[in-house]
This record gives structure tokens, sequence and C-alpha cells, in this order.
């Protein structure tokens, strides 16, 4: 037994020392891609070009075998041009689209402020102040979810507070809208516009900030002239935080939106569960990651060029 697991141990090392100890660590980020990203996309790929069938799967096989050695491929792409053609379709993007939107920009104008307090404070603070943007993550996401609905429904505490304090007559519209979707968005995703803010802002060099000051220019001038653009990276960062899973986003539009909302997220599930269509929520899934992928990608390519150029 202690022959064989030697013979082991020497062959592992073996393939290491082949292999090399970078590159085997490189493989398993690799591999993690590979397992749960590429492959699964490649599985919505080839349910998006079948047919609905009633069956299990509810969808047919791209490849079938006629006459023994003929090998058919059949191939739909009506699934990908219902999406341009169906107004439901179209008005669902175009409401994940204002709402994912609406939610980042409010997102950036709320968490630039917080970020760049917290960047400037104390070392002793920071620590504190940091954990207090966590601390929601602390308690389940259905919960704080729900905990907006206690807030916003008509005989919610912000209603019932407002019509006490003779301020309404009747009780607001909060609830099953655009807006309680974007609420709640905002504050699910407001530390992940955070984060990546503070880092930014943390690495200014402040005498830049001062320097600003010696030559003339006012708070505001320095603010738009030298903290802006030194946060930018930041700045894209949480954005695309914020903007992409916001733009899929499901459980909040469902539950705070309510049934007036219609989003990507449930067309897809309505798609899936509800009229057990899987190859049109598949396609509707690929055109939604092309929709986000493509311009990251497209973006970095560019900022490639541009530093390649500078070199």
């Amino acid at each position: 037994m202690g022959k064989i697991k030697e013979k082991v141990i020497s062959l592992i090392s073996e393939v290491i020392g082949k292999i090399g100890g970078r590159n085997l660590l490189l493989m398993f980020p690799g591999l993690w891609i590979i397992l749960f990203f590429i492959c699964p996309c490649l599985i919505l790929v080839k349910i998006s070009f079948s047919e609905s069938v009633i069956a299990s799967p509810p969808y047919t096989s791209l490849l079938d075998w006629i006459s023994g050695n003929v090998l058919q491929i059949r191939i739909n792409i009506g699934n990908y041009l219902a999406l341009f053609k169906d107004e439901m379709y179209i008005r669902g993007f175009v409401n994940s689209v204002l709402i994912a939107g609406t939610s980042t920009v409010c997102c950036l104008l709320i968490g630039f402020p917080m970020a760049y307090a917290i960047a400037r404070s104390s070392a002793r603070f920071r620590g504190i102040l940091l954990m207090l943007v966590v601390l929601p993550f602390w308690t389940s996401f259905l919960i704080r979810v729900y905990a907006w609905i206690m807030l916003l429904s008509q005989a919610g505490l912000i209603n019932t507070l407002l019509l006490k304090l003779h301020v309404i007559d009747a009780p607001l519209p909060l609830m099953h809208n655009s807006f309680a979707a974007c609420l709640g968005i905002i504050y699910a995703y407001l530390p992940f516009m955070i984060f990546p803010l503070y880092s930014a802002i943390e690495k200014i060099d402040y005498s830049l900030i001062e320097a600003a000051y010696d030559l003339g220019g006012s708070p505001l001038t320095a603010f738009f002239s030298v903290v802006m653009p030194l946060s930018a990276p930041g700045i894209y960062a949480g954005s695309a935080l914020v903007f992409v899973p916001a733009l899929g986003e499901f459980v909040i539009p469902e539950l705070l939106g309510g049934a007036g909302t219609l989003t990507v997220g449930r067309l897809v599930w309505n798609e899936f569960f509800g009229n057990m269509s899987w190859p049109a929520a598949a396609a509707l899934s690929m055109v939604l990651l092309m929709f986000v992928v493509l311009p990251i990608v497209l973006t970095q390519r560019r900022r490639e060029i541009k530093l390649l150029s500078r070199d």
C-alpha cells in the first residue's frame, strides 16, 4: 500500500513538473469557465435553435439520422426572429434597459458621495463604514425585498405615516410599478457600486486636488477635472456590476414591480415554466447575453487598442 502511494505521488509530481506549477494554477479558472459558463451557453444555443414539442425534454433534436446513413440537421431561427417581431418581447427589453439604466445612474449618484466620504475618512472609522455597507448582506435577500413590500404597500409604513400626518388624503401607488422595481434594485445593488468606487477613489493622490486649488480652480472644477477622471475605472466597474445583473433581474421586479412591470427576467420565466417553450426562452437568454457581453468585449478591445497605440 505504501509503495502504491509513493508511485501515485511521484506520478503526480512528474505531471506537475511537465505542466508547470504556474500553468496548473491557470488551468483551474479556465476549467471553471468552461464547465460553468461555456458549456451551459452551448446547451442554451442548441436549445434556442430547436423547436418546441410536447415531450420530455420539450424541444426537438438538431440532428436526426434518416435512412440509416443520412444525417439531417434542422436549425430553427424562428425563435430569434420572433424576438424582434413580437411587441411583447421588444417592450420587455426596453423596460429592462430603462429600469437597469435608471437604477445604475441612481446607484452612481448615491454611491459616489458615499464612496468618496469613506475614502476620505480616517483609517480608524474606514473599516466600520465599509462594514456598514456590507451589513445588509448579512440578511437574506428575500427578507430584504419583503421588507420593502411592508414599507411601500398601501397599508405599509410610509403610506400609514403620511396619512396620519395628513400629508396625503389617499395612499400613494408606491407598489406594482417601475418606481418600486428601481427602488428595490438600487437598494440591493448599491454596495456593488460603492466598493469599486471606493477602491478607485482611495488611490487618488490628493495633492493633485490641492494643486488644482492652487491654480485657481474651484472645488467643482477640481472635482470634474481631477477626481472624476481618476475615478473612471471605478465608475466603469461599478456601473457594469449594477447594470448587468439588474438587466436580467427577476425577483425584485416580480415582487415589487408586479404584473405591470414586464422585464426580460419575467419573459424568460414565463417561457420556461409557464408556456414550457424552452427554445423561445433559450433564444431570449442568448440575445440578452449578447446584449450584455458584446459592449463589454468591444469596450475592452478599444481600451487595449488605446494602450497599444500609446506604447
